[in-house]
């Protein structure tokens, strides 16, 4: 028998972000990719999903009115 640690991967909307660091919590993945995604930082994190051979993590958009 043959243990192998699966990779996490981020998707959010149609995007499928890599791990910027496995050492990070998924709070700073998400603090992390909000820079580059500013709705990443109000996004609710649902998973991991196990897909293949890779934990899926997904960044959901808050839905709200604006105002």
């Amino acid at each position: 028998m043959t243990i192998t640690k699966m990779k996490r991967e981020f998707k959010f909307l149609c995007l499928t972000l890599p791990d910027p660091n496995e050492g990070m919590s998924i709070e700073n993945v998400q603090a992390f990719f909000s820079t580059t995604y500013p709705e990443i930082s109000t996004a609710t994190v649902t998973g991991p999903e196990a897909v293949g051979d890779k934990m899926v993590y997904r960044f959901e958009r808050a839905i709200g009115a604006k105002g």
